[in-house]
């Protein structure tokens, strides 16, 4: 089977690098890159099955300009919610590309462990169970790969982790200890899921590999982008220090700002998430620190 993976980054390559072993697999980007299979994105489009890993604060523009639907079936590989406007990506996807044709893919999956085929399980959701079926039978031996139907829950687990991730890597950075840690992302998977409820999502995501495996991966390693930009945080950087230092799109801090936003509109308690804009935003690490053993 030929697939395009759009995005060339180290989460594009490393997907590109694992759909290899059972299909021809072709890669494109908004950069021209000197990689084996790199092709133009007029050409990739062309492909039936896409992998798309376009960040999410970016994703929107970047379909309005490029996108044109011919029946491809698409597997979105990126997570997180838009800033601008609050909107979940299978919303954002939604004006370009029909419930039948796309999937989300979800679960603990460090690019450097997949590049390197350690073996990890994902998930692929889509209202379309056969389009997640065959997505899923796509994927190489080092990685199991489940289907759901739950859209919604892996969409809302896969963005807040993040955020979640930021805030272990302040306690990592501050040095408050494993306790603190434990009691941080396991309070951090219950405000997850207390925002799942709101939009349907379904529990069992949330204590599975789309929730509980993501946000373990994501809030306790500095191979997590987001971990570093807690890190960064708890050093006194700012957003742009620790923006240039990180080299790399860290989606939970767009998504901390829509999560804040959202929550202002629909009066949500959302403590972590709520602390977490206040240090983007300047707040001292320790003065949140207090507020949140408060609330």
């Amino acid at each position: 089977m030929q697939i395009g993976v759009i995005g060339a980054g180290k989460w594009g390559s490393a997907l590109a690098f694992a759909m290899s072993e059972k299909n021809d697999v072709l890669i494109s980007s908004r950069t021209p890159r000197e990689l084996k299979n790199f092709v133009s994105m007029d050409e990739i489009l062309k492909c039936e099955y896409l992998i798309i890993t376009v960040p999410a604060q970016q994703v929107a523009l970047w379909l309005e300009q490029n996108f044109k639907f011919t029946n491809q079936k698409v597997l979105v590989a990126s997570k997180g919610i838009e800033a601008s406007s609050g909107k979940f990506l299978n919303e954002i996807y939604a004006k370009y590309i029909p419930d039948t044709n796309i999937a989300f893919l979800s679960g603990p999956s460090f690019a450097v462990e997949v590049q390197s085929s350690l073996p990890t399980a994902v998930v692929v959701n889509s209202t379309n169970k056969e389009l997640a079926q065959k997505f899923a039978s796509f994927f190489p031996s080092f990685m199991k790969a489940y289907i759901s139907d739950d859209v919604t829950g892996a969409e809302i687990a896969g963005a807040y982790k993040n955020v979640i991730a930021i805030a272990a890597g302040i306690c990592d950075g501050l040095k408050l200890g494993n306790n603190a840690a434990a009691s941080l992302i396991s309070r951090g998977l219950v405000e997850m899921h207390r925002f799942g409820r709101v939009y349907g999502a379904k529990e069992e995501t949330f204590i599975g590999l789309s929730g509980a495996g993501d946000l373990f991966l994501t809030a306790s390693s500095t191979m997590s982008r987001n971990f570093r930009v807690g890190q960064g945080i708890a050093k006194g950087l700012s957003q742009d220090e620790i923006l240039e230092e990180l080299g790399e799109v860290a989606e939970g801090i767009g998504t901390t700002y829509a999560l804040y936003q959202i929550a202002k509109e629909r009066d949500l308690y959302l403590p972590i998430a709520r602390e977490v804009y206040e240090m983007l935003e300047g707040k001292s690490p320790i003065e949140s620190l207090k507020d949140l053993l408060k609330t």
